[in-house]
């Protein structure tokens, strides 16, 4: 695990991957369409490109963000072949808040992160993870919100526990 206390934090948000437009299934039941599942495992390809391997996973429960996570996994391993080492096995959190969540929500969820935690990675939904994103960053947000497996880094110069502001200073958007 990274040691978060050097100061070196660094928050991930992605936005699920493509889903399908089931209407009979509730929405928490919804699965990943082809393409999402090759896009998830191109974001954790790119996570792992760029060394930005999550000490921590917080997700929320839903089926098309756990397996997004699990893609995201497979890709950050070297499942695929632009894939890569996936260092230590992270601490994977689903977290029911995270579903439907608030920007306020999201945010608390990341503040009770361990001190110790340098690199977490939060996987949730619109408009919630968007707007977390603007709030930490409101300058360099993208005003249309994240798209689908669109992945940005903020890099927290406080502790997790005083999280407010943090600059974005990466944006990518996943395709398979």
């Amino acid at each position: 695990m990274t040691d978060g206390r050097n100061g070196q934090r660094t928050l991930v948000l992605l936005r699920h991957a493509k889903a399908e437009q089931e209407r009979d299934a509730p929405d928490a039941d919804r699965s990943l369409t082809a393409r999402g599942h090759a896009d998830a495992a191109a974001a954790g390809a790119w996570l792992a490109r760029h060394e930005l391997l999550p000490d921590v996973v917080l997700c929320s429960p839903a089926r098309r963000t756990r397996q997004t996570w699990h893609g995201v996994a497979m890709g950050m391993t070297g499942s695929p072949p632009e894939g890569g080492p996936a260092g230590s096995t992270p601490v994977v959190r689903y977290e029911p808040t995270a579903y439907e969540a608030h920007p306020d929500e999201l945010l608390d969820l990341v503040r009770a992160v361990d001190p110790a935690a340098g690199t977490v990675l939060l996987v949730a939904h619109n408009p919630g993870i968007s707007l977390l994103s603007a709030l930490l960053d409101p300058e360099r947000a993208d005003p249309d919100g994240l798209r689908t497996t669109d992945l940005v880094v903020h890099r927290p110069t406080t502790p997790w526990a005083d999280l407010s502001r943090a600059p974005l200073t990466a944006r990518h958007t996943a395709r398979g």
